[in-house]
C-alpha cells in the first residue's frame, strides 16, 4: 500500500509538472492508430504492443511480419495501438498497480523509465537475451533501463549528440571543422566565425535544457548521481551553465536561440536561412534538418562534441524508449522471444537505422552494407555519420533518470534558464543551488 501511494503521489505530481511544460492530457480512452498483423494466421498467438510513438508503429509491424516469416511454427498475432504520450503512461501505471489491464509489450520513454522500476519491477527481466549480446551493444543505453542487475527495457537508440556543423559557414570563416578538439578551440573558432562572416556560431537555448544535459554528462556530471541524490548544483553544472552564458555575453559567439528552443518553428527558419555555423543535438535530430530546414542539404556535417578537455568525452546519450514486457502478459516466453527479435538482434538495430533513422545501440551494425546503404541521409549530411559515432562510441556516459526528472527539466527551462540566460539577475552558481534545494525539498 506505501508503494502505491507513493507512485499516486508522484503521478499527481508529474501531471502537474507536464501541465506547467505544456502536457495536454487526452480525455479519449481510444487509440489514436491500431494495426494488426498475423489476424489471418489459424493458431497464432496473440500480443498487444502499446506505444506512445506513431513512427514505432512501422517498426513494430515490419518485425512482426520478419518474425512470422522466419518463425511459421510459432506465429504472432501483433495488434499494435497508439496512444496520447501522457494517457499512454498513465494508463500503463495504473495497470501495473491494479494488476490487470497492462498489454504484453509497451514502450516506455526513458523520463517515465523510473516510474515502473520502483519497488519491484512489474517488468519481466531480459537478462537471458540480454546478456549474450552485451558487448555488441553501447552499454550505457542497457544500463538505464536496468535495475540490480535486471535489464528490463529494450533501447530503440543510442541517441549519441553530436555537432552538426554548417561546412559552408565554417570554409567562409576559413575555420577546418577537424581541428575543433576541446571547447576552447569552439570557443576560438567561434570567434572566427563571427569576425569573418557576422554570423552566430551556435545559439543557446532558453527552453530546452538538452545541450547543457549533453555537456554535463561529458563530465561524469548530472543532475541525480547514481544513488538519485540530486546534484543539480554541481561544479560541473554550475561551470557548464556559466559557459553557456559566457557564450553569448562574454565571447560573443552565441545569441539565445528564436523561439527559445531548437524544436521551434522560429529556429528553423533561422538556421535554414545559415544563421549560424553549429548545433549540438543527437543523431536522432537529422531528421529535423530534413523535414524544417531543407535548404541545408549537402551543407550540414557530423563530427563530435567538442571535449572538455584533452581526451575528455566528446558525446552523450540523450532522449530513448525502452521497450519490456509487462509481468500480466500470459505468453511470457514467446513475448520476450519477439522482443528480442524486435530490437536485440543484428536485423532488429539494422531496421533502426533503415526504417527509423535511428542510431541502432548495437554498434556492430555501424559498419554493415545494410547501413551503409545510400539513404536521405547520406544524401543530406554525407557518407561519413558512421565513422563518427564508431569514433564516440566508448565515449558515452549513462544518465540518472528518476522520477524527478521532468522536476529538474521543468525547473531547468522555465526558471534557471531566464534568469541565468535571460534576465541576468542570477550568477549559474545562485540560480542552480537555489533550483537544487527546491528539488531536495520536495523529494519524497
Amino acid at each position: 500500500m506505501k508503494k502505491k501511494s507513493i507512485l499516486v503521489l508522484f503521478f499527481g505530481l508529474l501531471a502537474i509538472v507536464l501541465a506547467a511544460c505544456g502536457g495536454k492530457e487526452s480525455s479519449s480512452e481510444k487509440a489514436t492508430d491500431t494495426v494488426v498483423v498475423g489476424d489471418d494466421i489459424k493458431g497464432a498467438t496473440e500480443l498487444s504492443f502499446w506505444t506512445f510513438a506513431g513512427l514505432h508503429m512501422e517498426f513494430f509491424e515490419d518485425a512482426a511480419v520478419r518474425w512470422n516469416e522466419t518463425n511459421p511454427d510459432r506465429p504472432i498475432k501483433l495488434k499494435a495501438e497508439t496512444y496520447p504520450y501522457d494517457q499512454m503512461h498513465n494508463n500503463l501505471l495504473l495497470a501495473l498497480q491494479s494488476g490487470k489491464g497492462a498489454p504484453d509489450i509497451v514502450d516506455i520513454e526513458i523520463s517515465r523509465f523510473p516510474n515502473y522500476l520502483q519497488g519491484e519491477p512489474q517488468l519481466l527481466p531480459m537478462n537471458e537475451f540480454v546478456d549474450p549480446e552485451i558487448d555488441n551493444f553501447v552499454r550505457a543505453r542497457l544500463d538505464i533501463y536496468s535495475k540490480d542487475g535486471q535489464f528490463y527495457g529494450m533501447p530503440t537508440h543510442v541517441g549519441a549528440s553530436v555537432m552538426y556543423y554548417n561546412k559552408e559557414i565554417m570554409d567562409e570563416a576559413g575555420v577546418d571543422i577537424d581541428s575543433i578538439k576541446t571547447w576552447e578551440d569552439y570557443v576560438e573558432a567561434g570567434k572566427q566565425v563571427v569576425a569573418k562572416t557576422g554570423k552566430m556560431m551556435t545559439n543557446v537555448h532558453t527552453g530546452d535544457y538538452m545541450t547543457m544535459w549533453e555537456m554535463i554528462s561529458q563530465q561524469g556530471s548530472d543532475w541525480f548521481d547514481e544513488n538519485g541524490e540530486v546534484t543539480v548544483d554541481s561544479k560541473e553544472n554550475i561551470k557548464t551553465l556559466q559557459f553557456l552564458h559566457d557564450m553569448v555575453y562574454v565571447n560573443k559567439i552565441a545569441e539565445l536561440t528564436p523561439g527559445g528552443q531548437p524544436h521551434a518553428e522560429e529556429y528553423y527558419a533561422y538556421m535554414n536561412d545559415g544563421e549560424a555555423a553549429s548545433i549540438s543535438m543527437p543523431l536522432w535530430y537529422m531528421g529535423r534538418f530534413i523535414e524544417n530546414m531543407p535548404d541545408l542539404k549537402g551543407k550540414i556535417v557530423v563530427r563530435p562534441m567538442p571535449a572538455w578537455e584533452a581526451g575528455g568525452f566528446r558525446s552523450a546519450g540523450m532522449g530513448g524508449t525502452g521497450t519490456v514486457v509487462t509481468n500480466q502478459t500470459k505468453h511470457p516466453e514467446i513475448a520476450k522471444e519477439f522482443l528480442a527479435f524486435a530490437k536485440l538482434s543484428k536485423e532488429a538495430n539494422i531496421k533502426l537505422w533503415t526504417v527509423l533513422g535511428f542510431d541502432p545501440p548495437r554498434w556492430d551494425v555501424w559498419e554493415s552494407d545494410e547501413v551503409k546503404a545510400d539513404n536521405k541521409f547520406y544524401q543530406f549530411f554525407g557518407n561519413d555519420i558512421f565513422d563518427t559515432l564508431l569514433d564516440i562510441k566508448d565515449e558515452i556516459n549513462a544518465v540518472h533518470i528518476t522520477p524527478q526528472t521532468p522536476e529538474v527539466q521543468n525547473e531547468i527551462n522555465t526558471v534557471v534558464f531566464d534568469s541565468v540566460l535571460r534576465q541576468q539577475s542570477q550568477t549559474a552558481e545562485e540560480a542552480l543551488k537555489e533550483a537544487a534545494d527546491k528539488i531536495r525539498s520536495n523529494k519524497q
